[in-house]
C-alpha cells in the first residue's frame, strides 16, 4: 500500500558499485527495490495506526497492485469507514467515498496530500512509480544492515517534473530491501521520513512487515503500516483496476 503505502520482483542484476557511482547504477538499485516491493502483482492486508498525543486510528486496508503504475486501495474497517476506496491507473488517480456513492477524481495538485489523515500521501500508499520517473539517482554513501551492504542515494527531481519534493534520500539494501526514505522541501529541510521494521519472510521473500512514517516536526505523530499478509505474482482479475470495482464493497 500508500498504506500504503506502500505499495514489487524483477531481480535485476546489479552492477558492481564503487564510490562514486554512475548515475546509471543509482538507477539501477532503485528500479530493483521497486520491483522488489511490488511484483509483478501483489495483494496484501494491512493495518494502519495514525498515532498523535491525544488520539489513535486503525484502518484495516486491503490493497492490490499490477505492474508500476496500478494500484487499489480499500478500507475494510472500522465500519464506519468501509468500502472507502483509492484508485490509480498510470498518472490518474480516484478516490471512492460509499456514504455519498461518489468518485471523486484526485487532481494532480493532491497526490501529494494526506490519506486519511495519515502520514502517508496519496501517492506513498499507492507506492507510484514517481520515483523512478520523476527523479534523478546519485549513490553518495554507502553503508551496512544486518551483515549486508546499504546503498545511500539521493533523488532529485528532473526539470519540470510534477513532484513537491526538493529531493529525498534513500537507504536500500543490496538485495533490494527499502529501508528508508526521507523526504526534503525546495529549502533542502527533511519533512518526513519512512522507515521499514521487522524484515521477514512475506509471500515467499524477505519483506518489511512495518512500515513507520514519522514527521520531523512532530515528534508524536507517525503512522504506522503492519502487514497481516501479503501475496506477490498471483493472478487478479482483469476487472480489478477499475471505477465500477472501486465502487463495490470488496473483491
Amino acid at each position: 500500500m500508500n498504506a500504503l503505502l506502500r505499495f514489487a520482483p524483477l531481480l535485476l542484476l546489479l552492477p558492481g558499485i564503487a564510490a562514486p557511482a554512475h548515475a546509471e547504477d543509482a538507477q539501477a538499485v532503485v528500479e530493483a527495490s521497486f520491483h522488489y516491493y511490488r511484483g509483478d502483482t501483489s495483494v496484501g492486508t494491512v493495518d494502519m495506526t495514525v498515532h498523535r498525543p491525544e488520539w489513535e486510528r486503525v484502518f484495516t486496508i486491503k490493497a492490490w497492485t499490477k505492474g508500476e503504475d496500478r494500484s487499489l486501495i480499500r478500507i475494510l474497517g472500522p465500519p464506519k469507514d468501509r468500502g472507502n476506496g483509492t484508485l490509480k491507473k498510470g498518472p490518474e488517480m480516484w478516490m471512492y467515498n460509499p456514504k455519498v456513492n461518489r468518485v471523486i477524481k484526485v487532481p494532480p495538485s493532491m497526490m501529494s496530500q494526506s490519506w486519511m489523515g495519515s502520514d502517508f500521501s496519496n501517492n506513498d500508499l499507492a507506492k507510484s512509480d514517481s520515483l523512478i520517473k520523476d527523479y534523478n539517482h546519485e549513490i553518495v554513501g554507502t553503508g551496512s544492515h544486518e551483515g549486508k551492504k546499504v546503498y545511500v542515494i539521493e533523488s532529485h527531481p528532473m526539470p519540470r517534473a510534477p513532484v513537491v519534493w526538493g529531493k529525498q534520500r534513500l537507504r536500500i539494501r543490496e538485495d533490494h530491501i527499502f529501508l528508508e526514505e526521507t523526504f526534503f522541501d525546495q529549502d533542502m529541510e527533511p519533512v518526513k521520513t519512512m522507515s521499514a521494521g521487522d524484515i521477514r519472510m512475506m509471500g515467499g521473500k524477505l519483506f518489511p512487515a512495518t512500515w513507520k512514517m514519522q514527521k520531523a516536526d512532530a515528534e508524536g505523530e507517525y503512522t504506522l503500516l503492519e502487514y497481516r499478509e501479503i501475496a506477490f505474482d498471483v493472478e487478479i482479475p482483469a476487472g480489478t483496476f477499475t471505477l465500477s470495482n472501486l465502487r463495490t464493497p470488496e473483491r
